[in-house]
């Protein structure tokens, strides 16, 4: 089989793989099908005499290409804060797979690296490159490689210690109620006098930006937040632990919650750009 035809096949071989590495490192799949076909084109023009692993050395042209883009992008496309926005669109439901197979909150995380940090967590952490392969690509040595690596991982993890396991279990519950609508699973969670705060663009014209009360809280609860606790997912907040709601892995919203005795005590609904910037989001562990 002539040797191009060798790389072709590889290359369909190995799509999918690249297409995952591509989407972790852009956060989008348009952004991550552009990167596959410019890799593409340049493997098929380079030079590989001397290239023993195919795989390996599609994944290096994959993630230079990847990379470029990240440099260039100054900010993704913004999502406009709709109903529109929290469904899935027959278009996006590959997406919207891919989102939750690697977890929003990561996602959500990735999106705040430099693009140097994002291509050598990514490929380290998630896919096992080493460090001397990935230092080419970041034109760094292995060594501050590896400290792109760490620093990132160190962005994604949070600081030590981790918030109380008691707190996650109960913002979990609030989310599973709240995607169930189950009315006596958020009032179990919610203290009887719960305060909700929320931002100006998180809530309909005429509604407060206090609400005070289980029962209140409830009513507005089901009536706006089913659809985004669709796109929710538990992260880590600052030193607490809360939601973000981030359709296609883009954060829209942000929940903050005060826990007290087992049961949420107040909590903010974040969407104010500025303040969603600000915040510190983190992924939580996988419970023990």
């Amino acid at each position: 089989m002539p040797a191009d035809d060798d790389l072709a096949a590889r290359f369909q071989a190995d799509r999918a793989h690249l297409r995952s590495v591509a989407f972790r490192l852009l956060g989008s799949l348009d952004d991550a099908d552009d990167a596959l076909q410019q890799a593409w084109l340049k493997a098929s023009r380079a030079d590989r005499c001397g290239v023993e692993n195919l795989t390996g050395w599609l994944t290096t042209v994959t993630a230079r290409e990847c990379l470029t883009l990240l440099r260039t992008r100054t900010r993704r496309r913004e999502i406009a804060l709709t109903d529109e926005a929290f469904a899935v669109a027959p278009a996006a439901e590959d997406e919207v797979i891919m989102s939750e197979s690697v977890g929003r909150a990561l996602l959500v995380v990735l999106d705040r690296l430099s693009g140097p940090e994002r291509v050598a967590f990514v490929l380290h952490d998630m896919f096992a490159v080493p460090f001397d392969e990935i230092a080419p690509i970041v034109d760094r040595s292995p060594v501050t490689t590896k400290k792109l690596a760490s620093r990132a991982r160190q962005k994604v993890r949070g600081p030590s210690p981790s918030p109380p396991a008691g707190d996650r279990r109960v913002v979990q519950a609030f989310l599973v109620a709240l995607r169930a609508g189950d009315i006596d699973g958020l009032l179990a969670v919610l203290a009887p006098d719960v305060l909700r705060r929320a931002d100006p663009a998180a809530r309909p014209a005429g509604v407060p930006a206090e609400l005070r009360g289980a029962d209140a809280t409830v009513a507005e609860s089901l009536r706006l937040g089913r659809r985004r606790a669709q796109v929710a997912e538990v992260a880590r907040i600052g030193d607490g632990v809360g939601l973000v709601v981030a359709p296609r892995g883009r954060l829209l919203i942000a929940l903050t919650f005060t826990v007290e005795a087992g049961r949420i005590r107040a909590y903010d609904v974040i969407a104010d750009p500025a303040r969603l910037a600000a915040l510190k989001v983190a992924v939580l562990d996988p419970p023990t």
